[in-house]
């Protein structure tokens, strides 16, 4: 029988008449509450120049700005109740976020409105933070497993933001200057190109009286739009990054489908069948069968136009052929033979059941919130979230198999010691 998940309290929604928006969601049985403050600006919207400006913005909304005059300022208030903070900057969006004890809501807003509206962006401060981001872009470079996405997805994309990844360049890093700073803000932190999620032991009616006074933002209309994709690039369907290193890397996928997509709930279906746990296909059949990798899931990457469905692995070395063959292999079985009933059953409670997991955090059910409101304009509840996995048929997931596992489309980035591409495409093929 299915599993059946309750929660207590619809979430709430108020947009101001500058079109800033609140989304939140009362939750009663914790002690927390969680700011999220989502603003659509990532790499996305960034020219090849300015690759990164999104990124090390990021940063410097930590530096100071005029309550809370610098980092340590900013840190010794949230530090001094406990509290969690942090940011993110990614494709589409990026985000801000203080996690703190309910009493201590109204610091929190505070220090997340000075930091948004306020930071001066100091040249001091931004020369001094070009060293910081320089060591994040070369420890990205020394970690495969966080490279070879962004490797795909600079194969999938072409050279275009969507293939753009968020860090940037390291001529960026070294040039970006305090007025460029102002202007990229001023284009796109307005209000209503900003969600604020609230998640935890407040109430809505609360929250939106707070953000209204301290949320003064100084310009209303957002003034850059992100550019369209232009498509897929079919100029390679092979990434290679000859690097000595003791295991291989790989991510062997296809393009997926979009946020709003039709079949994006069967997608994530499909992905967690193959690879999303350890009673997955791709786990059981190569990791355990075979031996040959040690980590490997599949998951789906959604953004407003597009998407992936891949999959992850490190293997080894010796072995890469093989562990190659075996993953597509099971893409292969998938789309010819399809899932069983069971599989689909499986998969479902899976979801379901790490949802209501996530959900136990405020800072994830912010997230949740606050990334749909601004994606989609529309938040979607954990109920209505349910309903739709529940709602997946064995049907539409033999259709998404059909749909995205052809051959043609099958995209593949490698880091290891190897430098002969023709290899590798030999198993593509």
């Amino acid at each position: 029988m299915a599993h059946q998940f309750f929660f207590l309290f619809m979430l709430q929604r108020t947009v101001f008449a500058n079109g800033l928006r609140v989304v939140s969601k009362t939750l009663v049985n914790t002690a927390s509450v969680t700011f999220l403050i989502l603003v659509g600006a990532g790499s996305r919207y960034e020219t090849k120049a300015m690759n990164g400006i999104s990124h090390f913005l990021e940063h410097m909304f930590f530096k100071g700005a005029e309550t809370y005059k610098s980092t340590k300022e900013v840190s010794e208030a949230i530090d001094g109740v406990g509290g969690d903070f942090n940011a993110f900057t990614g494709k589409e969006y990026a985000g801000y976020y203080i996690k703190v004890a309910a009493e201590n809501q109204d610091l929190a807003l505070n220090v997340l409105a000075d930091m948004l509206i306020h930071s001066k962006f100091d040249p001091k401060e931004i020369d001094k933070e070009r060293g910081v981001i320089l060591e994040e872009y070369n420890m990205y470079q020394d970690t495969p497993m966080y490279q070879i996405g962004w490797d795909f997805e600079r194969l999938i994309y072409g050279d275009q933001p969507m293939g753009y990844d968020q860090v940037g360049t390291k001529e960026l890093i070294g040039s970006v200057t305090q007025a460029q700073f102002l202007d990229y803000r001023k284009k796109l932190y307005t209000p209503d190109n900003t969600v604020i999620a609230v998640a935890g032991n407040i109430e809505h009616a609360d929250a939106v009286a707070k953000i209204e006074k301290l949320f003064k933002f100084e310009t209303v209309k957002k003034q850059m739009e992100f550019a369209p994709l232009t498509g897929l690039s079919r100029e390679k369907m092979l990434y290679l990054r000859n690097k000595k290193t003791e295991q291989a890397h790989i991510v062997v996928g296809y393009p997926g489908y979009s946020e709003t997509a039709e079949l994006i709930f069967p997608a994530k279906i499909v992905s967690i069948i193959l690879g999303g746990n350890m009673s997955s296909r791709m786990f059981l059949n190569v990791r355990e069968a075979q031996g040959l990798a040690y980590y490997i899931s599949t998951s789906t990457d959604e953004y407003i136009d597009t998407g992936t469905l891949t999959t992850s692995a490190g293997v080894s070395v010796e072995r890469i052929d093989q562990a190659i063959s075996a993953v597509i292999d099971e893409y292969k079985k998938a789309a010819e033979s399809g899932f069983t009933e069971k599989e689909l059953r499986q998969a479902k409670d899976f979801l379901k059941g790490k949802l209501v997991l996530r959900l136990e955090d405020s800072e994830e059910y912010a997230h949740l919130l606050g990334k749909y409101e601004l994606i989609t304009g529309e938040a979607k509840s954990p109920e209505e979230i349910m309903t739709m996995v529940e709602g997946v048929t064995l049907e539409q997931a033999n259709q998404v198999a059909k749909e995205l596992f052809v051959p043609s489309e099958l995209r593949m980035a490698i880091i290891g010691p190897y430098e002969d591409e023709e290899r590798f495409l030999k198993l593509m093929i």
